[in-house]
Order: structure tokens, then C-alpha cells, then sequence
């Protein structure tokens, strides 16, 4: 191959086809972008109180957070997938996930098991907002496809917070 052929396939824009306006590309696919960078921060943080969970509830917490990791790492290629089937483009990188990223890291050396279940909850409930913002969106350009998709996030993603809620409650008394 000439090298002057790998320089043009390298700079060469993407031209997936879409029926949506370029502007609704140019929102959705950078408000999936947006959330994509929250999930990967989202399943990262999950993962690191999964793993660093301990305590009476060891066993519970720590399946409870591996499932709801593996639940969040299963949206991202579908939420990277979109934005390009709709001619856009998304993450490339750990750092772009940083620069873009509004789920705040958790680096801290020891974090008691009920306050990661609490921040959990409320890293969800900011990831919930965000989802309904972006369905809006789409509902704003008439992109039904990607609405659909962001329903069944809605629906895991109020499951989660359900899950982390009824986990954190004080027993009632009888």
C-alpha cells in the first residue's frame, strides 16, 4: 500500500448514512458520548467497591456490585454503536472517558459498605437524569430508535437504585 493511501484512510471522514438532520447526529450521538463516558465511570467505580467491599455483607455486597457491573459494561457497546450507526462518532480513548466523564471517581483507601452503596445509589440516580435528559433529546428529533434503547437503560438503571435503596435500609421492627 502506498504510504500516501494509508494517510488518506487514517484522515478520511466518516460518512455513515443517516436520515436524521446533522445537527440531531451532532446532538445525540455527542449526548451518547457523554453517557457512554458516565457508564464506563459508573462500571469502573462499581467495580472498584466490588472489589474492595468488606464487612459482615461481603458476600451479598460483593455479587450484588459484580452484577450491577456487569449490567452497566453491557450498555456501553450498544451506547457506542448508536452514535455510529447514526454518523456520529464516540469515545476513543481512557483519557477522552476522563475529559467528559460526570460520575466522580471514588479513590479513597477504605470506604465503608453502606456509604459505596449510598454513592452508588446517588452515581445511578445521576446517571437516571441524565438518561431521561438524552430521551428527551431524541425525542426532539424524532429518533425512536435511540429512545428505545434509553427506555431499557431507565428501566436497568431504576433497578439498580432499587436494589442499592432496599440493601442500605434499617430493618424495621416487627
Amino acid at each position: 500500500m502506498n504510504p500516501r493511501d494509508s494517510k488518506a484512510l487514517r484522515t478520511a471522514k466518516l460518512a455513515t448514512p443517516s436520515d436524521l438532520k446533522s445537527n440531531a447526529v451532532r446532538d445525540i450521538a455527542g449526548a451518547l458520548t457523554m453517557l457512554l463516558a458516565d457508564a464506563f465511570a459508573l462500571y469502573l467505580k462499581t467495580k472498584n467497591f466490588h472489589w474492595h467491599v468488606s464487612g459482615p455483607h461481603f458476600r451479598d455486597y460483593h455479587l450484588l456490585l459484580d452484577e450491577q457491573a456487569a449490567q452497566i459494561y453491557a450498555a456501553t457497546d450498544d451506547m457506542a454503536e448508536r452514535a455510529r450507526k447514526i454518523g456520529g462518532t464516540t469515545l476513543r480513548s481512557v483519557g477522552h472517558i476522563a475529559r467528559l466523564q460526570r460520575i466522580k471517581d471514588n479513590d479513597a483507601d477504605y470506604v465503608t459498605p453502606l456509604d459505596m452503596l449510598a454513592e452508588l445509589r446517588e452515581d445511578n440516580q445521576q446517571m437516571l437524569t441524565s438518561l431521561r435528559e438524552v430521551h428527551d433529546l431524541c425525542d426532539e428529533h424524532n429518533d425512536v430508535a435511540t429512545a428505545s434503547l434509553i427506555e431499557n437503560w431507565i428501566d436497568e438503571t431504576e433497578r439498580r437504585i432499587w436494589f442499592l435503596f432496599e440493601t442500605t435500609r434499617a430493618g424495621e421492627s416487627a
